[in-house]
């Protein structure tokens, strides 16, 4: 069984930073992929941003050159840098991740990004 803890969040103008993180917890991890993906209101939920366990990073079209994800390996954490927030990038942010094979979710850490 895995854990994740988000922190960070919040409500933030367009153009302002926020900074997301997460912690995933349980006896013998295995993490291949950790991610974020969001859900904005009347959209599906979509991919953000998720990273391999070697380093290899992937971006939603929609934040490509505005986010940056990063991870511990060691401490099985990912964190997510977003800057240049727009009104769009509104929504429910889970972190994310692959062990052994299961897919985890964390329950979700709001974004709110004014005009």
């Amino acid at each position: 069984q895995v854990q994740l803890e988000e922190s960070g969040g919040g409500l933030a103008q367009a153009g302002g930073s926020l900074r997301l993180s997460c912690a995933a917890s349980g006896s013998g991890l295995s993490i291949t992929y950790m991610g974020w993906y969001r859900q904005s209101p009347g959209k599906q939920r979509e991919l953000v941003a998720r990273i391999s366990s070697v380093g290899n990073a992937n971006y939603g079209d929609s934040v490509k050159g505005r986010f940056t994800v990063s991870r511990d390996k060691a401490k099985n954490t990912i964190d997510l840098q977003m800057t240049n927030l727009n009104p769009e990038d509104t929504g429910v942010y889970y972190c994310t991740v692959i062990n052994e094979g299961s897919h985890y979710w964390g329950q979700g850490t709001q974004v709110t990004v004014s005009s």
